[in-house]
């Protein structure tokens, strides 16, 4: 079976810079995946992502991306562009372009990819998502679900909501829940 990695890249401190994260953050919660599809929050974690982007066959990216459109226009690449992150919070952040850069000189970038991104409208420390960034979150969701289905993953809606990279939480939440 093909590996998929599906990555939400951005930091969720920056307002709409958080987009991919948050919409993977969406994916996860409400939708099953099969084994060979793993749901990661990139974050902003640069050259760790290398390990992902290296194991997949099918890898399909979600990020805030600066196209020069307009605030909340979505954005479906087949193909990589060599500019990905809408801005470096700091220096010592590797990009993402830098991680498909250094999985492709290893001869190990997946065989198909395909970003999915929204145009932000601001990006400002402790800012939510702004008002035209929120509003694309179920775009971004039906593109990515229709990628996918594409690739021949059939995902299954999610009776109850999970959360992505926190099963220590939800066993916190488990734990502190009343036992009946």
């Amino acid at each position: 079976m093909e590996a998929v990695i599906i990555i939400g890249l951005g930091n969720i401190l920056y307002g709409d810079e958080g987009y991919g994260v948050r919409l993977a953050q969406n994916l996860y919660a409400r939708w099953d995946f099969p084994d060979h599809v793993e749901v990661v929050d990139g974050g902003t974690q640069g050259q760790t992502l290398l390990t992902y982007v290296e194991r997949a066959d099918r890898l399909l990216v979600l990020d805030a991306v600066d196209f020069g459109l307009e605030p909340g226009e979505m954005v479906l690449r087949e193909q990589m562009p060599a500019y990905l992150t809408a801005q470096k919070i700091g220096p010592h952040q590797n990009s993402f372009s830098e991680v498909l850069g250094l999985a492709t000189l290893r001869g190990n970038m997946p065989e198909h990819c395909a970003l999915i991104g929204v145009q932000p409208a601001a990006m400002t420390l402790g800012a939510a998502l702004s008002p035209a960034v929120a509003q694309c979150l179920g775009k971004g969701e039906d593109m990515a679900l229709e990628v996918l289905r594409q690739w021949g993953v059939r995902p299954e809606r999610r009776e109850e909501s999970r959360h992505l990279s926190a099963s220590a939480l939800d066993a916190l939440l488990l734990a502190e829940s009343p036992v009946l």
